[in-house]
């Protein structure tokens, strides 16, 4: 993966448009925040159901980190 950062890496995403990037369910999300495993993410609100948002470099990133060679 390129270091260079594009402005569509600048996006943010929400947790059903991050889903879809790394092709899992949202809850699968959810677990992955719960047990600190997934890919980073903000939270722009206090509580339980805070708006949570992930930057699209940060998930784009954290997919490269699992690349298996085959």
């Amino acid at each position: 993966m390129s270091d260079v950062i594009t402005p569509c890496d600048e996006e943010w995403l929400t947790p059903s448009e991050t889903a879809e990037v790394v092709n899992v369910a949202k809850q699968t999300l959810a677990n992955w925040r719960a047990l600190g495993t997934g890919p980073s993410y903000s939270k722009l609100s206090k509580g339980r159901g805070g708006r949570i948002r992930y930057r699209r470099h940060d998930v784009l990133a954290w997919l490269a980190e699992r690349k298996v060679a085959a």
